[in-house]
């Protein structure tokens, strides 16, 4: 296959050709040697469109020589030259006069150790060096030799030891096997590369060549306006709540909220009816998982009571919080809620496992915790690789029966509740250590653009 280089005459893919019809197959870096590997390629592709050529890629791994094994391979190893040196002064040396005669103090030092170790040289009893057998056999300078000529070692131990001491590099080299192709021909063909009225007109197509499309090339980036990952799989439909229309649901919130009903003694204080209708920016979503359980209590199952059912929410809250790595003053919400009859505390926990383990988040951590509306109650931690700490992901309980027994529900139902921060468990899933690159004035239009998250986070989720 060996082919002689290829040099002037023509543009690149005229030689390629000229090349294949005087010697076929043929290697890129036999005959194009000094051609620039990117220039190569696209006269390949050109040629290879038109079905002129074939070729395949071919990667192997190439050794070269240092600078230093150039030396040896030139002049012999450090630790030759130092036992030539004391072989022919047959009384032998002084370390000073045996740096002198080498004229390189380095190569001196390096070359008797090598030597010593192996029994090249010895110390006489008045501090010279002396040589030992008559001959040596420089393996160092052969080997160096032999890659030279080979570019190869096949003895792995050799070459790891070659590198160990800065001899020698191993260099990747992509080359092209080269052949004829169905179509080759000396001449490139003249093509059309768009149909025109004036061929239409005079019936030149009919005899034309066109260039043949490339279907697989990239099409011109389209600089289009794209959705922020967290936002690109759900609709936010804010839900505007009044009082409710069920007069005796109202007025057992207020009677739970000041005296106590339903098994519980209440929060003693004077509720205001003007006070719970008031317009807040909300800090959880439980609003409208307590809508949706109202809702819930109305509807009959085929045993005449309310069916297990499951609903699930993503929107926005808002919290007086100090904004850092871990925290924002404004997020989406999570949040989850599953009603059916004698559920426990155990299958929440397990549920929690399941539903975090589908986004790659495994080994949760549960503390007990406070809320006003569930008891028991959990706050959920898991830890973050890139920062280097657990961190709350979530909270969770199981729903206060006066709350759901005001609403309607019978006394056997339980419900689920949890919710947690979408960012939060985002950042562990993908590595982000500062939750302000995620959501805010900070994230970068890139990350917006192009981060895979969406397709995932939906598969997750679902």
């Amino acid at each position: 296959m060996a082919t002689p280089p290829v040099e002037g005459g023509g543009d690149l893919p005229s030689q390629i050709l000229h090349a294949l019809d005087a010697a076929a197959p043929l290697l890129s870096t036999e005959t194009f040697p000094a051609s620039n590997f990117t220039d190569l390629k696209a006269a390949l592709d050109r040629l290879s469109s038109r079905r002129m050529i074939e070729y395949e890629t071919i990667q192997r791994e190439e050794v070269h020589l240092e600078a230093e094994g150039e030396l040896i391979a030139a002049n012999g190893s450090h630790e030759a030259r130092v036992f030539e040196a004391l072989r022919a002064a047959v009384d032998g040396l002084t370390i000073q006069e045996l740096e002198k005669t080498i004229g390189d103090k380095n190569i001196s030092k390096l070359g008797q150790g090598k030597a010593f170790k192996d029994k090249w040289i010895t110390k006489t009893k008045d501090g010279k060096l002396k040589a030992v057998p008559d001959s040596i056999h420089d393996a160092a300078r052969e080997q160096l030799l032999s890659v030279k000529t080979t570019r190869a070692i096949s003895d792995p131990k050799v070459l790891a030891d070659l590198k160990k001491r800065k001899l020698v590099r191993v260099q990747k080299v992509v080359a092209f096997k080269i052949d004829k192709g169905p179509s080759f021909a000396l001449e490139i063909p003249d093509e059309a590369t768009d149909l025109t009225a004036e061929m239409l007109a005079t019936g030149s197509w009919k005899t034309a060549t066109f260039k043949p499309y490339n279907f697989e090339a990239l099409g011109a980036e389209q600089r289009s306006g794209a959705l922020h990952p967290l936002n690109k799989f759900y609709t936010s439909d804010p839900l505007i709540a009044g009082r409710p229309s069920d007069d005796r649901y109202w007025e057992d919130v207020k009677t739970i909220h000041q005296d106590g009903k339903y098994g519980s003694i209440g929060y003693r204080y004077p509720w205001s009816g003007d006070e719970a209708l008031r317009l807040v920016l909300r800090t959880h979503t439980t609003s409208v998982s307590a809508s949706m359980l109202h809702k819930l209590a109305a509807s009959k199952g085929p045993d005449g009571r309310p069916p297990p059912a499951r609903y699930f929410s993503i929107d926005r809250v808002f919290r007086n919080e100090a904004v850092d790595n871990t925290h924002l003053a404004e997020f989406h919400q999570v949040e989850g809620i599953i009603a059916d009859y004698d559920l426990t505390l155990g299958g929440l926990m397990a549920f929690m496992d399941l539903f975090f383990g589908k986004m790659g988040i495994t080994g949760l951590q549960y503390k007990p915790a406070y809320n006003p509306y569930t008891e028991p109650s959990m706050e959920i931690f898991s830890y973050h690789a890139g920062l280097g700490k657990i961190v709350e992901i979530g909270n969770s309980g199981m729903f206060r029966s006066e709350m759901l027994e005001a609403m309607g529900l019978p006394k056997d139902m339980r419900v689920y509740g949890w919710g947690l921060s979408l960012e939060r468990p985002t950042m562990i899933r993908y590595g982000i250590n500062n939750i302000r690159d995620l959501l805010g004035h900070r994230v970068d239009l890139s990350f917006v653009q192009k981060n895979p998250a969406v397709e995932e986070m939906t598969t997750s989720y679902c």
